[in-house]
């Protein structure tokens, strides 16, 4: 079966998310690395990442928090410099061998708005507030699938998370990969559904030009 297009997760598959989880530390008043340990530690046990801010705050409600620092003059924001470095020559790679490349994820309108303001080389970007369903749920694939206008099975969905990635894309029938980096790409890598769920496991999103070569049995295209 040929990979007619490879779409992306957002958070720690494209942009490091760094900077925008020290803000919240700092918007909650506690230590950046205190906030970190316990966000990494809530991963480690498989709860939802959001029981982190409850530890600090309880009855924290994210939706509310995040217009009250819009209301407030400090918005979520990133820009070029919290991409990955291998994210670029990746995306334009599998645009150059004839690949459609899409870019979804479970973000607000406003990270929509800023993906779109950076200029990736892709053909769509779309978030869950634009389309009005979240991963893991099966319409929000579904949306992919019409977006990237291919069959499911030709798609390549790409994240680091097994619940909001790699399970429920893989249960509608894509293909999967999994990109070992970020908190739960790193702290779950070693967790069986990684294996039994992915069809590959990357290191560097570069890698999927040689994945899709191969798979397709066509040369990696060389990046004007």
């Amino acid at each position: 079966m040929v990979i007619s297009a490879v779409v992306f997760d957002v958070g720690e598959t494209l942009v490091d998310e760094s900077r925008e989880y020290g803000t919240w530390a700092d918007w909650l008043g506690v230590p950046r690395h205190s906030f970190s340990a316990v966000f990494g530690a809530v991963i480690a046990t498989g709860s939802d990442y959001r029981e982190a801010f409850q530890v600090f705050c309880p009855g924290f409600d994210l939706d509310h928090e995040r217009q009250a620092r819009v209301d407030a003059g400090q918005p979520e924001w990133f820009g070029e410099g919290d991409l990955y470095p291998d994210v670029r020559i990746a995306l334009s790679k599998l645009r150059a061998m004839g690949i459609q490349v899409g870019v979804a994820g479970n973000q607000t309108a406003r990270a929509g708005s800023i993906l779109r303001g950076l200029e990736l080389p892709t053909d769509f970007i779309a978030t869950s507030d634009d389309w009005g369903v979240q991963k893991p749920d099966p319409r929000f694939f579904e949306k992919v699938t019409e977006s990237a206008r291919c069959p499911m099975e030709e798609i390549v969905y790409v994240g680091d998370r097994i619940d909001n990635d790699v399970a429920p894309a893989k249960a509608v029938g894509m293909r999967t990969a999994y990109v070992r980096r970020g908190p739960w790409g790193l702290i779950l890598r070693n967790r069986p559904e990684v294996a039994e769920l992915s069809d590959w496991q990357i290191n560097d999103l570069t890698e999927l030009a040689e994945i899709v070569a191969t798979e397709n049995n066509t040369p990696v295209r060389p990046v004007n």
